[in-house]
């Protein structure tokens, strides 16, 4: 293998760059092939061993575009394509095959799972199609076929070589006139007021603006160096290449036998095959050693056995062909199985790409053009939040758990990936004060952040757990109960995970004026729901600020985004300001008190006068319940009177002792979070992460009343929004139904209008008011979405492949106020 082409040994390292990218594997290359290609940035790489030497190297190759993400799959669609045209540019060829992917399935569940993957395929606008056994035998005559229900095909997916397309990417940054440079290692950093002001290396110091941390499996220590936590577990993952086979086509499609939990791929007329074993080895919970260059474990036959037993089953011509080589190489697997990008929460100037879950050759070239793209706005391009590093929190500091929960990801790789499926490792880690009570009314409890919540209770006669399914699942009947409880009498929802921030100083109010996009300078003891926005218009965080004092303001996120909304909020207030931020999300327990007979259990537990009054809607409010001093916010997320009441966490447990005997008389039980999920659809409410992400601004989102666009006040976002006018918007959300029960929605199925695809749905569930499934999604076109548009067409959704009728609305389904359905 050839190393370092046209690298020159020992030149001197420049003493300064605008940007320093750490790691020449496929991710630090690429990286640096878009900083210069597209932006001209003046960036220099730097490797501690030679190009590939780190896990990119013994890389499979197999290159997937299909993911639940629609940006994700966009960022491994580009890859594909700059794959395709690389060489031409930079006379190095990649070995990119499109050769197409086979995934098999032998039984019903995978064969649904298939027909919501093609369904999603269509959605993101690629051609996945299910195909039967006898096709499959035609496609891959030395399959065994007789257990397949079929096969799903997706003829754009490809092979490539991971060494070659790193080197052609290598070079390509070099003709746009990035400098790397090989063995050089970075040994810290240099840094002030929490950032990176030089990097320290082994041949000098070199001076910069940003740092971008592709080191691969050094990620995670090369990131220690400057305080910032890259959760990564390097997993041993192993695969063998055969000696050729007789009658393997040159062009054989990549196969994944997912319920086998193996992989497949032609190479020299031989086959790669390696898998995910659900007992995977872990390497180290401690640094991985610098000197790891080209270096692969032992053979492991005994625990590759599993595979070859598989295997061979479904290829029986394996039997009589020799193992020419077995690779058993660390890959950098992470905690949920998504990779890592962007900016640290910890560090501003330093940007991550890392973790990628053995899909670093699919996702190299994708990764490369948004995290580059990242770098040089310091906003990420695209709604890439399920691979954004501030999806972690100091729970993710844990290494023991890290790495028990990362094992548990890498398990489930090729398992059915069920609705609503929990993990089960590292658990209970967080619980909030009611836990124990909690349990004692047979909750079934969740996992969020580390924090345990509870979905469902189980009613008396039923086992207090998940029963996964494609269909139905266990909880429907019991969350449904739940749902109409908090409609007709009152429901008491733990939702002391949700992430709580103070902020303070006398110009607190001017930073969140910049901030939010709604209008914040509200007189002390008001509250408002905003959203946060980035420079596109599109939405970055949604959330509710609380007015406590002149100079106090109580923010209230969800749990998930604890790291994202701290860090996004820090960031962006402007400097010279006095506003100083801070976490307090273990400093309260939050209940929230919900339903018609709300004020009445409230009346019952305070001397306060909480008549609506006294106590309007988006007001907040310190009121005393069993001796504690509560901040009482009137708001709901489930579309009736209610309160959300953060209590000192300490006081929480006698808080909730006091509303349950208060609220016996009127019914009070607890609820939980799936009953919540079907509440808020029905009432309309937006889902950020889903319904609302950095794609979308809240003009299309139908949150054009939350934007204070009358007033003559700066923020962020604002010239974006000014720029689109009074235009229609080219999409728009909307709230879809299904009248047909046994329907599931999930979310990603297909809108049609007049039969033809104008989006997908962004959530789905289901209504029990209004007894119907509901869906919302972004219905698009070029010429413009008004309501003439929305109303003008008859609507179908596909769901697995089906298409069934769907009515659009563009008013909540649910209005308690007039007590009314609207379906």
């Amino acid at each position: 293998m050839e190393h370092g082409l046209g690298t020159v040994p020992h030149r001197p390292l420049p003493s300064h760059a605008q940007i320093v990218v750490i790691g020449g594997g496929i991710i630090g290359c690429s990286t640096a092939y878009h900083l210069a290609r597209d932006h001209k940035a003046d960036v220099i790489l730097l490797e501690q061993g030679k190009l590939t030497s780190g896990s990119t190297w013994h890389a499979a190759g197999l290159v997937g575009q299909l993911r639940s993400s629609a940006s994700i799959t966009r960022v491994l669609k580009y890859s594909v394509e700059l794959y395709k045209g690389l060489e031409a540019e930079t006379g190095l060829a990649t070995g990119w095959k499109m050769t197409g992917c086979l995934r098999l399935a032998t039984n019903q569940d995978r064969w649904t799972e298939y027909k919501r993957l093609a369904t999603t395929a269509k959605s993101f606008g690629m051609d996945m199609q299910l195909v039967s056994p006898e096709e499959v035998k035609r496609m891959w005559p030395l399959m065994d076929t007789s257990d397949l229900v079929g096969a799903s095909w997706l003829p754009t997916d490809g092979q490539a070589s991971p060494s070659d397309i790193t080197q052609s990417l290598a070079k390509g940054a070099r003709m746009h006139g990035a400098k790397l440079f090989e063995n050089v290692r970075v040994t810290g950093f240099e840094m002030k007021d929490g950032r990176i002001l030089k990097v320290k290396t082994d041949q000098g110091d070199v001076a910069c603006d940003k740092v971008v941390n592709c080191a691969g499996q050094w990620a995670r220590q090369v990131g220690a160096m400057a305080g910032i936590n890259v959760p990564l577990q390097p997993v041993k993952h192993q695969y063998i290449i055969t000696e050729k086979l007789p009658g393997l086509a040159t062009d054989a499609p990549t196969l994944r036998d997912p319920d086998r939990r193996t992989y497949f791929k032609e190479e020299v007329g031989g086959l790669v095959m390696g898998g995910y074993e659900p007992n995977p080895q872990g390497w180290t919970t401690d640094d991985v050693p610098n000197d790891w260059e080209f270096r692969l474990f032992d053979d492991d036959f005994d625990h590759f056995e599993q595979h070859m037993v598989q295997a061979i089953e479904r290829v029986p011509g394996l039997a009589d062909v020799g193992v020419k080589q077995m690779i058993n190489g660390p890959e950098s697997f992470t905690p949920d199985g998504n990779f890592i990008l962007g900016v640290a929460p910890e560090c501003s100037n330093m940007f991550v790409g890392a973790g990628f879950n053995a899909f670093g050759i699919a996702s190299g070239g994708g990764a490369g053009w948004v995290l580059a793209q990242w770098v040089v706005d310091g906003e990420a391009p695209l709604d890439l939040w399920v691979v954004d590093i501030s999806r972690f929190s100091g729970l993710h500091r844990d290494r023991q758990w890290v790495s028990d929960r990362t094992l548990e990801a890498y398990g489930k790789h090729y398992t059915i990936g069920y609705p609503h499926e929990e993990y089960a490792s590292g658990r209970p880690y967080i619980v909030s004060p009611l836990y124990e009570r909690l349990k004692k009314h047979r909750a079934v409890f969740g996992s969020k952040l580390g924090w345990e919540r509870p979905n469902w209770f189980a009613p008396d006669g039923m086992e207090a757990k998940d029963v996964y399914a494609m269909g139905r699942q266990n909880w429907f009947e019991p969350v449904g109960d739940e749902h109409r409880h908090v409609r007709q009498a009152v429901g008491v929802f733990d939702q002391s995970s949700f992430a709580k921030y103070e902020m303070t100083g006398k110009d607190a109010q001017r930073a969140l004026d910049f901030i939010c996009a709604n209008d914040v300078a509200k007189p002390v003891g008001r509250l408002t729901y905003t959203q946060l926005l980035n420079t596109r218009g599109g939405i970055e965080a949604d959330l509710t600020v609380a007015r406590l004092a002149d100079d106090k303001f109580y923010v209230v996120t969800g749990t998930g985004f604890r790291t994202h909304d701290l860090a996004w909020i820090g960031d962006h207030i402007p400097a010279g300001l006095d506003a100083k931020l801070v976490d307090v999300t273990e400093q309260f327990g939050t209940l929230s008190l919900m339903g018609p007979n709300a004020r009445k259990v409230l009346e019952a537990v305070t001397d306060s006068d909480v008549s609506n009054a006294a106590f309007p809607f988006g007001h907040v409010r310190e009121i005393v319940i069993a001796g504690a001093t509560v901040r009482a916010l009137r708001v709901t997320y489930v579309g009736e009177l209610g309160w959300e009441m953060h209590v000192p966490i300490g006081a929480t447990g006698e808080v909730f002792d006091a509303l349950m005997a208060a609220g016996k008389p009127h019914g009070i039980r607890p609820v939980g979070y799936r009953a919540l999920e079907s509440l808020r659809l029905e009432k309309g409410y937006r889902a950020w992460g889903s319904d609302i992400t950095p794609n979308d601004t809240p003009f299309e989102a139908g949150l054009g009343w939350a934007v204070k666009l009358r007033k003559d006040t700066d923020f962020l976002g604002r010239k974006a929004l000014e720029k689109l006018g009074d235009a229609a918007p080219t999409k728009r959300l909307a709230c879809f139904t299904v009248d047909d029960k046994d329907v599931v929605l999930l979310g990603r199925e297909t809108i049609l209008r007049d039969g033809q695809s104008v989006g997908y749905l962004t959530s789905g569930g289901y209504g029990y008011t209004v007894g119907k499934n509901i869906g919302f999604g972004y219905v698009r076109n070029t010429g413009g979405v008004d309501d003439a548009f929305l109303a003008g067409g008859s609507y179908e959704l596909v769901v697995a492949m089906e298409r069934v009728p769907a009515n659009i609305h563009m008013e909540p389904l649910f209005d308690p106020a007039a007590a009314r359905v609207k379906a």
